[in-house]
């Protein structure tokens, strides 16, 4: 089954489908634009996201008719949660963090990073309230500049390319 877009997401979407498949990723793979995949359901997946910063999310809608619904379900990971006292501290270790370049996730009043032993031991050192936990990572904070085009509306170069490379 080859999937170029998102349908859209449970929350938000009404089910209609009879049967619902998951489809499990890490939540390293939710940037992949191009990956092969099998449904929990043992359907094969191809994902082609031709277009730029797309991003899966918990419970994205991959495919659907009136039998099936494939949805997208983030599998739970060894994570660092950070639970800062105040808004001085959450910009703090924010800062710090982004110095790194690691990837960083927002859940409530809680800052989560994939598990990585000398960024927590290097957290519990400087003070911060840490606890190393198995949580979904699932509202990653974009601070990247995305590619884009200037008003013009054309194809991206990446996108150019793939349109070429499937015909």
């Amino acid at each position: 089954m080859l999937v170029k877009e998102i349908i859209g997401n449970t929350v938000t979407h009404t089910r209609n489908s009879k049967v619902t498949d998951l489809l499990q990723l890490e939540w390293f793979e939710t940037t992949r634009r191009i990956q092969r995949k099998r449904t929990v359901g043992g359907r094969d997946i191809s994902l082609k996201f031709t277009k730029e910063g797309q991003q899966l999310q918990q419970h994205d809608i991959l495919y659907q008719d009136d039998e099936l619904m494939v949805v997208v379900d983030l599998l739970p990971c060894d994570a660092i949660v950070i639970s800062p006292r105040n808004m001085y501290e959450m910009a703090k270790v924010c800062y710090e963090i982004g110095n790194k370049h690691l990837p960083l996730f927002l859940e409530k009043e809680q800052l989560l990073i994939p598990a990585d032993e000398p960024l927590f031991r290097w957290l519990v050192a400087s003070g911060y309230e840490v606890v190393k936990e198995k949580r979904q990572l699932l509202h990653m904070l974009r601070t990247n500049v995305q590619p884009h085009a200037h008003g013009s509306g054309s194809p991206s170069f990446f996108e150019k390319i793939l349109d070429l490379a499937s015909k």
